[in-house]
């Protein structure tokens, strides 16, 4: 059991930190005829809202999001690789090249596609 107690003590101190932080909160509050009031402010923010919440973004954004969801792999995994080359030899460069083969044909296609090119 001696080889247990610290991970006994750090669990007691994660549940007591929780309870501690949740009946805080509920003490601090504010109370319910309030909160039909400032339900109705502005959050995070002094300007009132001008027209609607429900705008339609071009979907150029959420592609552009892709496009650089496909590089953030590269970079991922490119630079550990790069780290370690001599190490891994010959077969591991094949299996890198591969890789950024596929990242290309990716490229290629958004190019292509006109993705790239802001409108």
């Amino acid at each position: 059991m001696t080889g247990y107690l610290p991970v006994v003590i750090y669990f007691a101190l994660i549940v007591g930190f929780a309870a501690v932080s949740l009946i805080t909160a509920w003490l601090l509050r504010p109370s319910r005829s309030q909160s039909s009031f400032s339900k109705l402010e502005n959050y995070e923010c002094g300007a009132e809202p001008i027209g609607s919440a429900w705008v339609q973004f071009p979907v150029g954004f959420y592609l552009v999001a892709l496009v650089f969801i496909v590089f953030d792999a590269l970079a991922v995994f490119l630079f550990p690789f790069a780290l370690v080359l001599r190490e891994l030899g010959v077969w591991a460069l094949g299996g890198m090249g591969g890789f950024l083969g596929i990242l290309t044909l990716g490229w290629v296609y958004a190019y292509r596609e006109g993705i790239l090119e802001w409108k």
